[in-house]
């Protein structure tokens, strides 16, 4: 069987401006990889994330690259060597099950073995910004009940507490994209707890996290930039209570499978989150988010427009993918 790749850029617009403590924008550019075997077309996504080295036109090459070796009979467990963790295999990957389910006829979430997915409730991000604005966006939320709050350090508290007063029902879990200096974590996280915040992501850089391991967690630390494949779970172990999996940092779903059962192997609780992306993003994410403490796969409620199809959201609910969109 001969596989053909075909890779494209599309561009989504944010709804309104999406800010993070390392910079904002109006749009977001995903790369679409499609795979081909002459009858059965699978597709997946992937955003390319300048944080790690990434561009379009660095991963649209890395697609292009594996064309080679796919049309040689490579296949998804091949391309964990053949490859590097990271966007561009994560959208040959994620395509690579959508086009087996389609083969097939079974859904990507039996050809996983795992159970049927079910609805799940998603966080919705509060982007950075002053307190007195970041206080007037949760009220405009404030009926849903999982919040996520962009921190950056400074006026960090004055944030928060501005959110918990306009959303006092809401959980609330916040997102300091590593802006924290270690002097920060134990005080900051000490105030955070008595604001009933339930988790911290991503406090200090990725490159000096150590000194977490000696810190009190008055909250739940969950590690981010710090965790990208299951070779890094010995150095998570101990600095972190809960770890964010996103496929476009595994590398996609076949990794992303292997990353969850070896956090839960290590007494460590699972979140599944994502980029900037569309439904068919979130759409595989969905099987490692059927045993996430945390879902944060809020995406294309970040978009003025997703694609078409897309994944059902009401509200905080999330249905799992039709077989139209993915999987």
């Amino acid at each position: 069987m001969t596989i053909i790749v075909q890779v494209m850029e599309e561009t989504f617009p944010v709804r309104g401006v999406f800010r993070i403590s390392r910079g904002a924008r109006t749009e977001t550019r995903v790369v679409t990889a499609r795979v081909h075997d002459g009858a059965k077309v699978g597709q997946g996504e992937c955003v390319p994330y300048a944080h790690y080295g990434e561009t379009t036109e660095s991963v649209i090459a890395q697609i292009k690259l594996a064309n080679s070796a796919l049309a040689k009979g490579a296949n998804r467990e091949d391309l964990q060597e053949i490859m590097p963790p990271g966007a561009a295999r994560n959208a040959i990957d994620c395509a690579l099950w959508d086009l087996e389910a389609k083969q097939t006829g079974k859904r990507a979430w039996e050809l996983a073995g795992l159970a049927e997915p079910w609805i799940k409730e998603t966080a919705f991000t509060l982007s950075l910004d002053e307190p007195s604005a970041m206080g007037l966006a949760a009220k405009e939320a404030s009926d849903r009940p999982l919040l996520k709050i962009k921190l950056a350090g400074e006026d960090d508290i004055e944030r928060v507490t501005a959110i918990r007063s306009n959303a006092p029902h809401a959980r609330l879990i916040v997102d300091a994209n590593e802006g924290w200096t270690p002097e920060m974590v134990l005080p900051f996280s000490s105030k955070l707890a008595e604001l009933g915040v339930s988790m911290i992501e991503q406090p200090l850089p990725a490159n000096n996290d150590a000194v977490l391991a000696e810190i009190p967690h008055p909250v739940p630390l969950c590690a981010d930039e710090s965790a990208h494949t299951t070779a890094d779970i010995e150095q998570l172990t101990g600095r972190y209570d809960i770890v964010n999996i996103k496929l476009d940092k595994t590398g996609g779903l076949t990794e992303a499978l292997k990353f969850r059962d070896a956090i839960l192997s290590a007494n460590m609780g699972v979140m599944v989150g994502c980029m900037l992306g569309t439904s068919l993003a979130m759409a595989p994410a969905m099987l490692i988010a059927q045993n996430a403490m945390f879902v944060d796969l809020d995406g294309p409620l970040l978009l003025a427009e997703d694609r078409k199809p897309g994944l059902c959201y009401t509200n905080a609910q999330i249905a799992p993918p039709s077989t139209q969109l993915w999987g």
